[in-house]
């Protein structure tokens, strides 16, 4: 049975993210007993902090207990679509499997998001395409984020798991240096954080 902690920060999927800020995701459904050691925590997604939440309840059931109200309260639209994003996540499981409900509610934004801001992918199709030399290691990392479109994906893509994506954002903020030194961003625009 999976047992964890959630610290200073809920991370969730940019997809997610999205549905918390609009309202329609109340809660995280998180296979095993997950146990929050703070009440209020950031939440982490698609790249950055976007806004602090106070955890409201945490409730435990098995995977086959949850309903569809459950699922709704999630952000998804029948019980069958929130097994298959947990599919997705977790691979194959039982249905006697332990499930932890972080129901929380939004506090405050902390990012919101300029359309002005450029993405990952932005800056490193930028990088590619401004002649300014690259080693292999760095043309192979922001060729993989111009087309996964994320940090997360293309640290999967490149080394098999999200917990390197550091390498990805280290290579990334070179670039974001490299490209300011060319008068980049243009006024008005902002890198990503």
């Amino acid at each position: 049975m999976k047992t964890g902690v959630i610290g200073r920060k809920l991370t969730m999927k940019g997809e997610f993210v999205e549905l918390v800020l609009r309202g329609a995701k109340r809660t995280t459904i998180r296979l095993g007993l997950i146990k929050p050691r703070h009440k209020v925590v950031v939440l982490h997604g698609g790249g950055r902090d976007v806004a602090k939440l106070e955890i409201t309840g945490v409730e435990h059931k098995r995977l086959r207990e949850l309903t569809e109200e459950d699922a709704k309260r999630d952000g998804f639209n029948s019980l069958e679509e929130l097994l298959k994003a947990l599919r997705k996540v977790y691979g194959k499981f039982g249905l006697d499997e332990p499930v932890t409900i972080i129901n929380f509610k939004v506090l405050k934004l902390l990012d919101d998001k300029p359309s002005s801001m450029l993405s990952p992918a932005k800056v490193a199709e930028a990088m590619l395409e401004s002649g300014l030399t690259l080693t292999n290691e760095e043309r192979r990392i922001l060729s993989e984020v111009a087309k996964k479109g994320s940090i997360r994906k293309a640290a999967v893509s490149l080394y098999g798991d999200v917990n390197r994506r550091w390498l990805v954002r280290r290579v990334l903020r070179k670039a974001l240096r490299n490209l300011a030194e060319r008068e980049f961003p243009r006024e008005g625009e902002r890198w990503f954080e």
